[in-house]
């Protein structure tokens, strides 16, 4: 924390302020729900004869108590998918980083500017990701049986959200912060 006189007042200016420890637990919670989503066995399911994750895709032939799996890294959208979803985890886990490093170091807030833009940037990958996939396999799925986005997908855009909300709050920089408290 650093001090200055000014006439017979001390005024303290401090790096910490509420709206990056804030921030910084918005990032947190992100990458929980990141790394939930991509290891979630559930993105798709159907009537306890299918599920759907980001690796694999299972089936129950009705007949079988035995389910069928295939890896869903042959199909170029759900690859593509997966890209997208892991390049946005990958930038929020340096966003966060790089926010606890300055928080920290205690640097001000210019040095912010790049946290904001990488997890603007994971927003915008995460994004593209959760909407190529309900339309991808809406086209390509082949079921004739109700099925659903399950938690799996939902965590995804909980990611997304408060990756969104830390990216808000990172560009936020109000002079004079003590003025307002």
């Amino acid at each position: 924390m650093a001090s200055s006189v000014t006439g017979t007042e001390e005024v303290r200016v401090s790096p910490l302020t509420p709206l990056k420890l804030v921030g910084l637990v918005c990032v947190f919670l992100a990458l929980c729900l990141d790394l939930g989503a991509i290891l979630s066995p559930a993105w798709v399911t159907a009537d306890n004869q299918y599920y759907l994750t980001l690796w694999v895709s299972c089936w129950k032939p009705v007949s079988s108590v035995d389910w069928s799996c295939n890896s869903t890294l042959a199909t170029d959208w759900q690859v593509a998918m997966l890209a997208l979803l892991l390049g946005g985890a990958a930038l929020t886990l340096i966003a966060f980083l790089m926010a606890l490093v300055f928080l920290c170091v205690g640097s001000r807030s210019r040095c912010y500017k790049p946290v904001a833009i990488m997890l603007f940037s994971a927003v915008v990958l995460q994004v593209c990701s959760l909407v190529l996939f309900p339309i991808k396999f809406i086209e390509t799925a082949s079921m004739k049986v109700y099925h659903e986005f399950n938690w799996g997908y939902g965590l995804a855009w909980g990611s997304t959200i408060f990756s969104f909300g830390g990216a808000l709050l990172y560009c936020l920089n109000p002079k004079n912060y003590e003025d307002y408290y």
